[in-house]
């Protein structure tokens, strides 16, 4: 099977004084990058939609969703390890705003901020009950840039959790067998974002 694990657009910034999950929703340009995400596909056949519950990834899946005349499924363990966080801000922007704090991101500061050992065990468990769900299928799941890194890695053998940054709506393939052997097709693919390039 075919199991494509997108990340979702671009978000909005929220910072909670109440200390509530942010859980943004998609920004204008996330919104337009969703509609390219759903163009780029209309070729492919898909069979089931993932959606993590994050406002988000729901956002990014709804177009998709509609195009194909698929209801997307809900799951938890695809939501990402700040789901809990009262602050979002786009990692483009706090480079902008304060760039030794992204420099410390990029350099490995998530991993050390959250359970990652933990958070790994959750997505890849649930990555692979749904594959087991859908076995001879094509699958995608709308996700984010964490549970991309984490898949990934787990299928290429990296220690790291965290080792590269996916664009806003790539698709990440991955095949898997019916032995359950797992094979990296592409990351970061994003052609739709390029110019009018997969546009109707």
């Amino acid at each position: 099977m075919e199991l494509i694990i997108i990340r979702h657009g671009l978000p909005l910034r929220v910072e909670k004084q109440d200390n509530t999950p942010a859980d943004p929703e998609l920004s204008e340009t996330g919104i337009e990058q969703a509609d390219k995400l759903s163009h780029w596909l209309e070729n492919e056949k898909i069979d089931a939609i993932y959606s993590s519950p994050m406002k988000r990834a729901r956002m990014t899946a709804a177009p998709l969703a509609a195009s194909k005349g698929i209801e997307a499924k809900i799951e938890p363990g695809v939501a990402e390890f700040d789901v809990d966080s009262s602050a979002y801000i786009p990692m483009e922007e706090l480079k902008i705003i304060d760039y030794k704090l992204w420099r410390e991101y990029m350099a490995g500061g998530f991993e050390a901020a959250y359970d990652m050992e933990a958070f790994s065990k959750k997505v890849v468990t649930s990555l692979n009950g749904i594959v087991a769900k859908n076995r001879g299928k094509r699958v995608a799941v709308v996700c984010h840039g964490g549970i991309i890194n984490i898949f990934a890695a787990h299928v290429l053998g990296i220690k790291r959790h965290l080792f590269f940054a996916p664009e806003y709506t790539s698709l990440n393939r991955f095949m898997i067998s019916g032995s359950g052997d797992k094979t990296l097709v592409c990351l970061n693919e994003s052609g739709h974002l390029r110019g009018d390039l997969g546009q109707a």
